[in-house]
């Protein structure tokens, strides 16, 4: 099992969701980096559930930087962040250890670990380890800014309801960088609640759309075949429970076009090579180009729902039916995009880090 992502700047995640403590550790940024505490406690708040859609556990995670840090600054050794678990019900899942819940990791997980994964709220596979991943993500998005680079994510499409798309960008990220309720349509936002609580009264949940734009981006970070910039990226963002699909700029839709339609010409802007249009979202043969990197993630329905769903037991190999109960979301698309943000900081910094220029970390 690797719990680490990166070469250059590198993410080690642990803990499981009903342990004493979850948490990660960073090493590779360089000295000197601020490290702004009230930016980590609001990322962290963006991944909390909202009341009436979200799982009514709701943890306060006060966090503990424990090294790597002094002064406001890393100091560039490993950077340790703890973060508590207070909230717990494990017995709510003794009913379950012996009949797999459709969807989950408990039934590969059981298998993988030859029965010695911790069951409890999904042990390791919990997305209560993504609480770690955004605590760091809040310091990664903090040295891109540095840098000029933004990063935001909107909820594209949940519970059939879609958002307005991305216009003008920087006036777009400002708004996400504050939003709660993470759309640019805000009566969009209300059809989604009301989308997600239908699902929940029927014991059932829904899934979404990210979509993510990252502004400020030099040309040429990436590479061809193996280590491309998509392929990078889509290697972490895979990493986030629950997301099935990524697809850059047009993704899919570039399928039903010509190679007329689908390149984007080159043109002269203000003394710099741009592109007149963004359907390939800002990577061209696994390398940035410097236009607008523009990419979705499908995030599936949670599979954790309270109507009834077949199973089996893995004690006596019948079938079984289980309700799966305790405290989840009917959808996790308004909280993953915390997620999304922190992981996508944590890929380019990663490139930056590669490049013999300014921005290298």
């Amino acid at each position: 099992m690797n719990n680490t992502f990166g070469r250059n700047l590198t993410l080690t995640l642990f803990g499981e969701s009903h342990g004493p403590e979850i948490g990660c550790v960073i090493d590779g940024l360089r000295p000197g980096l601020p490290v702004d505490e009230g930016a980590i406690g609001h990322r962290l708040a963006l991944r909390r559930p909202a009341a009436g859609i979200g799982t009514p556990r709701v943890e306060p995670d006060p966090f503990r930087i424990v090294s790597g840090v002094y002064r406001g600054r890393t100091t560039g050794t490993p950077l340790c962040i703890l973060i508590p678990n207070t909230q717990t019900r494990s017995g709510d899942y003794v009913n379950l250890q012996n009949t797999p819940r459709p969807g989950h990791a408990d039934y590969t997980g059981r298998i993988k670990y030859e029965g010695y994964a911790d069951p409890r709220g999904g042990g390791h596979f919990s997305g209560r380890l993504t609480a770690p991943l955004v605590a760091a993500g809040a310091i990664f998005l903090t040295a891109l800014a540095e840098r000029g680079i933004r990063v935001g994510t909107h909820i594209a499409h949940c519970g059939g309801i879609a958002d307005r798309p991305f216009g003008d960008l920087a006036a777009d990220l400002a708004v996400l960088e504050q939003a709660a309720f993470p759309v640019l349509d805000g009566a969009r936002a209300e059809q989604m609640r009301a989308a997600v609580l239908a699902a929940a009264q029927d014991g059932d949940s829904v899934g979404g759309v990210l979509e993510t734009a990252v502004l400020g981006l030099p040309a040429g970070l990436g590479a061809p075949w193996f280590d491309t910039a998509e392929g990078l990226l889509a290697h972490a963002l895979f990493s986030i429970p629950a997301v099935k699909g990524v697809e850059f700029g047009d993704g899919f839709a570039l399928a039903a076009l010509r190679g007329s339609q689908a390149n984007d010409a080159f043109r002269m802007e203000g003394g710099r090579i741009v592109t007149a249009t963004n359907h390939n979202g800002g990577i061209n043969g696994g390398i940035t180009n410097g236009m607008p990197l523009l990419f979705r993630t499908a995030v599936k329905p949670t599979p954790s729902i309270s109507a009834p769903q077949r199973s089996v037991n893995l004690s006596t190999g019948k079938e079984a039916t289980i309700q799966v109960g305790g405290r989840h979301d009917p959808c996790i698309v308004p909280r993953a995009r915390a997620v999304q943000d922190s992981v996508t900081a944590l890929v380019l910094l990663d490139l930056l880090g590669e490049e013999k220029t300014d921005f290298a970390l």
